[in-house]
């Protein structure tokens, strides 16, 4: 499978492209990967769904989904925000059957660049061919969907070993170091200061600290 994307094509190429989807369409539902602008993803989720109404494909295109996992981002302060992370970002995937007018459907969504498939190259020109859509494996699909609902929330934090820190609170206020060793799960890390004109390492919570630029 290729993730490519198409250009400007003519009417003709379109309508090539319509044809061909129309000819490989199937009774049963099958999810699709569609590539849309970096960012748009709710936006192309929510402009979809309007659409598969105006249009009246319900009873085509059944579901439109951006695969999240849960995370936990670690404020400033030590606290902790619940969040969701997106699995594939710059992609939305859209449970459909097939044919020329869901494929219009989709295609024509705004911010949406194209399905992920299988480039077809022109018979004649210079320009890219166009993407025939190639639906997901059940294997896949059955993996992301196990993956969204199964894996722990990731702990996330602006900190990594090598940055340089500045201590806020505690018994090494004023201090500066760096980072060696980052445990999000504890909210605590372990960074080298300077005590005595020796490198020393020291535990600190994560709130007791700040990144220097």
């Amino acid at each position: 499978m290729s993730f490519a994307t198409d250009g400007d094509y003519n009417a003709t190429l379109q309508s090539e492209d319509a044809a061909e989807t129309a000819s490989d369409a199937s009774h049963e539902a099958r999810w699709y990967a569609v590539q849309v602008a970096s960012g748009c993803e709710k936006r192309v989720k929510t402009n979809l769904e309007q659409r598969i109404q105006t249009f009246d494909v319900a009873e085509k295109i059944l579901q439109v989904e951006i695969p999240h996992t849960p995370a936990v981002k670690i404020r400033k302060d030590g606290s902790r925000q619940h969040t969701e992370e997106k699995v594939f970002p710059g992609y939305v995937l859209v449970r459909m059957m097939m044919d020329d007018d869901t494929w219009q459907v989709v295609r024509n969504t705004s911010h949406v660049i194209n399905f992920v498939g299988a480039e077809q190259k022109r018979g004649t020109g210079k320009g890219r061919g166009h993407v025939k859509p190639v639906p997901l494996s059940y294997t896949e699909v059955e993996r992301i969907f196990k993956q969204t609902s199964e894996q722990e929330p990731v702990v996330k934090i602006d900190m990594a070993t090598g940055d340089k820190i500045v201590v806020l609170s505690g018994p090494f206020k004023d201090f500066e170091g760096e980072v060696i060793e980052v445990s999000p799960e504890r909210s605590k890390l372990k960074a080298l200061l300077s005590i005595f004109g020796r490198d020393t390492p020291v535990e600190l919570e994560f709130n007791q600290v700040q990144k220097q630029s």
